[in-house]
């Protein structure tokens, strides 16, 4: 079992806090595999196993037919008044369940954790529904260091190729060659579609949202308009509708396999109403689509970057100056750090480029240049030029 110490942290941070704890995530990320992780640490410190209620409501070994089915079942096993940690994976697939999750909430004696692949477990009315009474934790793939420390080698170029090429996903580890990886992530997709998708949007033409799933990893990093994606899929034989792009594109990012990344003009300060980027949750899931013939190592290496600053709780937006463009505009409580993003930078015009675009921001917080170079690093006024693999492994 992978060691997601971060993850498991910050839950061990929230245990007995009175708010439902709700893990999201994309399928097969190891949401799951985090409740074994914080169970067996519950079991550690003396939480017995008849306090501990662990249900992946996805198994056949439970199959109820409503919410209170589910909520009669888990408090039937509630006998005292000591402490209960519950904990429910995949709670989605039961018909209202924020119902049954409330109804243990309210219970004194209740610790809940709640796992979902699907962005709609906290959207519309069961945010209001659930509103102040949880926290979310996101969960992602492997990153780069958890990647590295599975291995236990140095994280170096070669292993991060490896890492691009053969999944972040837990499982992948397992698996021998590329080929069975490509068919693993493309099971993980069809599931996804079908599950997350298909079903809950009751989609009819699955073929159109193949060709807009393509698409959009095929253009991972680009700028781009749902006006755009429609004019495209339907010059190449796809006819399709600018409602029906944003309806499956919100499908896509709601089931995790894309995340939408806004743009802010730093000037204006103001957020732009067109013109985001989408990356994908793991990047590999684009061969078991495409195959192999291309790969883009720098818009890789962006959504490398974008996936960690999420990791590490920032809020990211594409940054626009004049009509220049700032890869990364990441925000936490402490402040704003700016990063350029490029596979190499030995080139002076392309080095000269990355700082014109960080010259231009007039204000004082952080700007770095990420890169593959392995360099000593560099101080341009102020912009740190770093080597992204250092950056990837620190904290």
């Amino acid at each position: 079992m992978i060691e997601r110490n971060d993850y498991l942290d910050e839950l061990k941070k929230w245990k007995d806090k009175d708010l439902i704890k709700v893990i999201t995530g994309i399928r097969r990320c190891g949401k799951s595999t985090l409740f074994e992780l914080y169970i067996n640490y519950l079991r550690k410190i003396g939480i017995p196993d008849n306090h501990i209620i662990s249900l992946n409501l996805e198994s056949p070994d439970y199959q109820f037919k409503d919410y209170k089915d589910l909520y009669d079942y888990v408090n039937e096993k509630i006998k005292d008044n000591d402490m209960y940690y519950v904990f429910l994976d995949e709670v989605q697939v039961v018909e209202q369940f924020e119902k049954a999750v409330d109804g243990l909430y309210i219970k004194k004696n209740v610790d809940e954790y709640i796992t979902g692949s699907n962005a709609y477990l906290l959207s519309g009315e069961l945010a209001t529904f659930l509103a102040g009474r949880y926290i979310e934790l996101k969960a992602f793939p492997l990153s780069f260091k958890e990647y590295a420390n599975y291995f236990q080698q140095d994280g170096d170029e070669r292993l991060y190729l490896k890492y691009v090429n053969n999944s972040s996903m837990p499982y992948a580890l397992k698996l021998d060659d590329q080929d069975e990886i490509d068919k693993y992530l493309d099971a993980i997709y069809n599931t996804i579609i079908v599950k997350d998708i298909v079903t809950r949007r009751k989609i009819s033409d699955t073929s159109v949202l193949k060709s807009l799933s393509e698409f959009m990893f095929s253009s991972i990093g680009n700028v781009l308009s749902v006006k755009k994606i429609a004019d495209t899929l339907t010059s190449n034989g796809r006819n399709i509708s600018v409602h029906t792009v944003e309806t499956y594109l919100d499908s896509l990012v709601e089931s995790f396999i894309f995340n939408k990344v806004s743009r802010y003009d730093i000037k204006r300060k103001q957020y732009l109403q067109t013109g985001e980027k989408y990356y994908a949750t793991d990047v590999t899931m684009r061969y078991a689509l495409l195959g192999r013939k291309y790969i883009d190592l720098g818009h890789i290496l962006e959504n490398v970057v974008y996936l960690e600053l999420l990791r590490r709780g920032y809020k990211v937006y594409i940054g626009k100056v004049g009509d220049k463009e700032i890869d990364f505009i990441a925000e936490n409580s402490v402040g704003i750090t700016y990063y350029q993003v490029a596979y190499t930078v030995r080139d002076k015009d392309t080095l000269e480029r990355e700082l014109s675009v960080l010259d231009n921001i007039n204000d004082h917080y952080p700007k770095f240049i990420l890169t593959m170079d392995v360099d000593p690093e560099i101080d341009f006024n102020g912009i740190r030029k770093i080597n992204v693999l250092d950056w990837l492994l620190e904290k």
